[in-house]
């Protein structure tokens, strides 16, 4: 995995600042920020679901964020089924002082865009995931996100 990491890291070095928006997708490890992957990162996303460990594994991601000096560093709330997940979610991050971007609700139209092999916005375009993800996309292009 090194190498692969490497490779990610000389790519976005390589991109001009304020040129492009680029987005990268990492596994659910710290190693990329101990490969030093995220050395030319100005915005983390940490997706959390509203369960225990994916909470505290997305605030312990969120302090290497802080740690390693990332400008801009939100929570996406992901698979929200209702107000107890919401609550709870909120609650969690207000406790830890993370800020969150977006909820995204749970949507059964993803497995079954997985279980098809397609992708989520050509399985079903007017899917409470792809409007969600695009709101997010539109907030991360504002010039004042960053």
């Amino acid at each position: 995995m090194c190498s692969n990491h490497s490779t990610v890291r000389g790519l976005l070095k390589e991109v001009p600042a304020g040129e492009r928006v680029v987005i990268v997708d990492t596994g659910a490890s710290p190693e990329h920020f101990t490969r030093g992957t995220t050395e030319f990162i100005d915005v983390m996303l940490v997706v959390a679901e509203p369960y225990f460990k994916s909470l505290e594994t997305a605030r312990r991601y969120y302090g290497f964020a802080r740690q390693l000096g990332i400008p801009k560093i939100w929570v996406v709330a992901n698979k929200v089924r209702g107000i107890e997940d919401q609550a709870a979610i909120e609650e969690f991050c207000r406790h830890h002082d993370m800020e969150i971007l977006a909820w995204i609700p749970y949507d059964a139209s993803l497995a079954d865009a997985e279980r098809l092999g397609a992708a989520p916005l050509d399985h079903d375009p007017a899917s409470a995931w792809v409007n969600t993800t695009s709101l997010i996309v539109e907030r991360l292009l504002e010039p004042e996100s960053v």
